[in-house]
């Protein structure tokens, strides 16, 4: 009875009202006293095999559900094959039911460690999701050890469907959207939540959430739509403006195939990307192959531009860019701007850094190939336009025989509000994080700067907007932003290995501010280098002396 007064102590310090709800409901569901009899090891393990098949009902998840299936639960022990995290641990997979029969369920993962540090953290996923985020390995954020190895409950979901594909099929389900732009995360988070007091007796110190991409963008998510329910946010890449980038997808794809010569052959991509680091590698100091002032770059854009375009010469060996090639690139660069607005005064997507040292030719550059498919792959046809068809077909339109190649989105006619409905939805342009700031949240988001899917301008746009509403003494009491030179959607010429993880949780327990952060480079060519992770709006300049891969050797400078 004493452990069981102690949580209830532990329930009565949760900040938010609705926590508190489904903490205490969670006790109730308990329903076992004799087994805080035990010790805590085997509590642990008695609590796991417990749980396979059990029912968590629809009063402990804060929005509408059916209720969660348990459908597996045991415990992995530390000498399991696979098992790479330094320990025992529960690991527990369930569904959560839609109110609608036909609503996909939202299928989750939970690792509980037996050596618990008191703290949980939700993984985000990436693309279109549709793949269950399994919480046990190393994470991009936390890139030494897996955060279950150093005793992070872990979590992840799929968002509600299955298959992670441009094809998106889920887009003609309501339920499946509006759990794909914001729900799962709540009712994940909330079917975790009471998982773990059941299983360890108490709720988390600490909540955090990490993610990439589509993940980032869930972590600007949850800040927006549930402050209350974390403590600490890794945000890497944000897909912020959803609808925005897809249909700036959608005009790449007019450009490519809709305007004859508008297609750029992967050579030709790569002669651009040569030329733009030819003038701008040496910028920052050092000839290492990185475009890292990227601001002096640009005052040399008119200069590269001319010396690639063919200027009435007939292109030979792919050598120079014609009109109709170089239109396209300069679409990218430009953005898109819509004569009306999305949800929170959005009116279009910032442009790409095409002419500072941003591959194209990679697998999520554009397209490889001078004929688009009848269902667009992300390499034939380019990436951004592949996910812009997808979305125009089902989410958009809602039909998967609509050709995306005649939709106008500047003048989208009828589906003007089904676009505006689907950025409130999937979208996290909401620049109102005064309840997280006051919460005391922080956050942490890293971007490259040759970031060729998510607009590195889009994030910093954003962060600029959080300035003007904020200042920025409070945006800095908050956040850190660090843009990589360098460094694309998951590739590049440099790929920062770093502790974010680390760093947020020094942030959120010790009070310790993270300002510059040295990251290691994992790219193949040049692994193990390292450079210095600045605080926008600065970046590394070497100092002229000192070894050119050595993180020592470099400074951050005002650009």
């Amino acid at each position: 009875m004493r452990a069981r007064a102690r949580l209830v102590r532990h329930v009565n310090l949760m900040r938010a009202s609705r926590t508190l709800a489904i903490v205490a409901g969670a006790l109730l569901w308990l329903n076992a006293p004799a087994a805080f009899a035990v010790g805590k090891d085997a509590l642990l393990a008695m609590r796991c095999v417990e749980l396979a098949g059990a029912v968590l009902p629809p009063e402990l998840i804060a929005l509408p559900t059916a209720g969660v299936q348990i459908e597996s639960a045991a415990m992995v022990a530390a000498t399991a094959p696979g098992n790479q995290q330094g320990g025992e641990y529960c690991r527990i997979t369930g569904r959560i039911k839609g109110l609608n029969a036909t609503t996909p369920d939202i299928r989750f993962d939970l690792n509980l460690p037996r050596r618990w540090n008191g703290r949980a953290l939700q993984i985000g996923g990436g693309g279109y999701n549709g793949v269950v985020v399994s919480g046990t390995g190393v994470m991009p954020f936390s890139p030494d050890r897996a955060p279950l190895a150093q005793g992070y409950a872990t979590f992840g979901d799929d968002s509600g469907h299955v298959g992670n594909s441009s094809l998106a099929v889920f887009g003609l389900v309501d339920e499946a959207v509006t759990n794909f732009g914001y729900a799962h995360l709540k009712k994940t988070h909330d079917a975790a939540l009471a998982l773990i007091v059941r299983a360890y007796g108490r709720p988390p110190q600490r909540m955090y959430f990490a993610g990439g991409s589509t993940g980032g963008r869930e972590g600007y998510t949850v800040m927006q739509r549930y402050p209350d329910d974390y403590d600490g946010v890794i945000a890497n890449s944000p897909a912020l403006n959803f609808s925005g980038v897809r249909l700036m997808g959608v005009k790449l794809g007019h450009a490519e195939y809709a305007t004859p010569g508008g297609f750029i052959p992967p050579p030709l991509l790569e002669h651009v990307y040569e030329r733009t680091v030819a003038v701008c590698d040496r910028l920052d100091g050092a000839a290492d192959g990185i475009v890292s002032d990227v601001a002096g770059c640009r005052q040399h854009e008119a200069e590269i531009i001319a010396s690639l375009r063919c200027a009435g010469r007939t292109p030979v060996h792919d050598e120079c860019l014609t009109d109709a090639q170089l239109a396209t690139l300069l679409l990218m660069r430009d953005g898109l701007s819509l004569p009306y607005k999305l949800a929170w005064g959005v009116t279009g997507y910032p442009g790409y850094n095409v002419f500072q040292g941003t591959r194209l030719t990679g697998l999520l550059g554009l397209a490889h190939q001078p004929e688009r498919l009848p269902v667009p792959t992300f390499f034939a046809n380019g990436y951004l336009f592949a996910q812009g068809d997808g979305y125009i077909r089902y989410f958009v339109t809602r039909n998967e025989q609509f050709d995306p190649l005649g939709f106008d989105p500047s003048h989208p006619g009828k589906y003007r509000g089904q676009l505006v409905t689907l950025s409130q939805t999937i979208g996290a342009m909401n620049p109102d994080l005064a309840r997280y700031i006051a919460h005391g949240g922080k956050l942490i988001t890293l971007q490259g700067l040759a970031d060729e899917v998510i607009s590195p301008n889009q994030t910093i746009a954003y962060y600029e907007a959080l300035i003007d509403r904020f200042g920025l003494d409070q945006v800095n009491g908050f956040m850190r932003l660090y843009m990589v030179p360098g460094f694309q959607h998951g590739s590049g010429v440099f790929i920062p290995s770093v502790d974010l993880l680390g760093a947020l949780d020094n942030w959120v327990t010790r009070g310790v501010s993270p300002e510059t952060l040295t990251a290691t480079d994992i790219a193949a060519a040049t692994n193990g280098r390292s450079r210095p992770l600045c605080r926008y709006p600065l970046f590394p300049r070497y100092n002229g002396k000192g070894n050119v891969n050595l993180a020592s050797s470099f400074a951050c400078a005002e650009p």
